[in-house]
């Protein structure tokens, strides 16, 4: 198992820090005094050295922190005021030093590995989701709602890939942070500033360890790695936050080392090209917002859209597109990549299970391209789809349980059926716990069995839950 899961896996019976999980309590008055007199010096030593890199940035601010820490301290003395002691000074300087290069009051929970989700609905109401599946309220995160937008503002300007917006006439923010989470604001549409942060915790994750978290069983883990070399074009759906980008990565670290992939995507996701060792010859898109401003086709200028990268992609050299979502007008080539290629590529996709996947993708193939009809659209996802791959949630917090996420079926799909809609074969299906079990043998199987799969996976599991060691039989 994997270090990343193995770190995970522990952290996730952690208990999680609450509001008072600092070792001291901050001064935010003083914090918010000492980050405005840091940001105007450091502003203008940028005027004097404009290419002064980051790192040199950091190290003059941890410098101008000290520095007035050390007056403050001077100040106090000469008052015969109470002064900051050691431990108290050290969580000032990172709450400032935070303030300018990080998320500010949010980075102590960015940085915890036990934390899920971030959500934000006004200054003060705040809270944090923990991979064991529960929410904690915590203190608030700004002083006001307008100090939670200069935040915001801050945070656009500093921390994406490209510098971004949140203003009045921007007033939509979605942008990959530096540790791979990504972050989505709202203003002005909504009564207060809402924010949400999604962390990526696990990245370096295999079918085998989604075995040891029992989000799928030993069999449908051997099918799937059959299905990746055996080239099948796959596509996972679930809801949001199933686990869909957590599966998706598993099954690209099935792939050859040697394989040329690219990875297309509105905000980089899957960090596939984070991995070297084990993907060293990724190709990673990400698309492009482009300024206010519109071109005469109607793009904003600047602009790259995924439907663009696909399309790009194509003469890369690449054998595989992996498309970390598909949610629009780009479900039409990724449609045609699968159809025309070799095989092998995948995306993730929001659908409610996976029969609906078919209706989800033939209406973005038809939102698209305006000639594609009904009946085009779904004869090319029944051609171009090898496999649908369902990931299911089920919480019972409410009543005392768990939140669990799994696999529950798995459909191939084998060309247009009744109906002209593509007729299916569930090769596994939700067995008594809702988890996937075999059900039928895939109509393709010899191409499973050409790539060294066992079809006796298929018929000791079959009807009953064959897991992880303790796990339902």
């Amino acid at each position: 198992m994997s270090a990343d899961v193995t770190t995970d896996m522990v952290h996730a019976g952690a208990v999680p820090p609450g509001p008072d999980a600092t070792p001291e309590a901050v001064d935010w008055t003083l914090v918010r005094r000492l980050h405005e007199v840091t940001a105007a010096a450091l502003a203008e030593e940028l005027k004097r050295r404009p290419t002064l890199s980051t790192v040199a940035q950091q190290e003059l601010a941890r410098t101008l922190v000290q520095d007035g820490l050390d007056e403050l301290i001077r100040e106090r003395m000469r008052a015969g005021q109470v002064v900051p002691s050691a431990a108290e000074e050290r969580v000032i300087a990172e709450a400032v030093f935070a303030a300018q290069f990080g998320l500010g009051r949010l980075q102590p929970y960015v940085d915890d590995p036990a934390v899920e989700n971030i959500e934000v609905h006004g200054h003060d109401n705040v809270w944090v989701g923990y991979a064991d599946g529960r929410d904690v309220r915590v203190e608030a995160i700004a002083d006001s709602d307008e100090d939670l937008v200069r935040q915001l503002q801050h945070i656009a300007a500093r921390l994406g890939r490209a510098e971004r917006t949140l203003t009045t006439a921007s007033p939509l923010l979605t942008m990959r942070l530096p540790d791979g989470s990504r972050l989505a604001a709202v203003i002005e549409t909504v009564p207060r500033p809402q924010l949400v942060i999604r962390r990526h915790r696990i990245r370096n994750v295999d079918l085998d360890d989604l075995v040891g978290l029992r989000a799928l069983d030993r069999s449908l883990a051997q099918f799937l790695r059959a299905a990746i070399r055996a080239r099948k074009n796959v596509v996972v759906t679930g809801a949001q936050g199933a686990g869909k980008t957590l599966l998706l990565r598993a099954l690209a670290n099935e792939l050859p080392v040697e394989e040329n992939l690219a990875t297309i995507e509105k905000h980089f996701e899957l960090l596939l090209h984070e991995l070297p060792d084990r993907h060293p010859r990724v190709v990673p898109f990400e698309a492009r917002e482009g300024t206010g401003e519109r071109g005469p086709d109607g793009h904003r200028l600047g602009e790259v859209t995924l439907t663009e990268l696909v399309e790009q992609a194509l003469v890369m050299n690449v054998s595989r597109v992996w498309l970390g979502e598909v949610r629009g007008e780009e479900a039409w080539p990724l449609i045609e990549v699968m159809e025309a290629g070799e095989g092998g590529s995948a995306c993730t996709l929001h659908a409610r299970s996976a029969h609906h996947a078919f209706e989800r993708l033939a209406n973005l193939c038809m939102r698209g391209r305006a000639a594609v009809t009904p009946e085009h659209a779904y004869r090319s996802c029944a051609s171009a789809i090898d496999l649908v791959v369902h990931l299911s949630t089920v919480d019972e917090r409410w009543i005392g349980g768990e939140r669990h996420r799994f696999v529950s079926q798995v459909l191939e799909c084998n060309g247009i059926g009744e109906g002209g809609r593509p007729a299916v074969t569930e090769v596994f299906g939700p067995g008594p716990d809702g988890r996937a079990v075999p059900e039928h043998d895939p109509v393709d199987l010899a191409d499973y069995v050409r790539v060294g799969f066992d079809p006796s996976w298929l018929r000791s599991g079959r009807g009953s839950w064959a897991g992880a060691a303790g796990g339902r039989r």
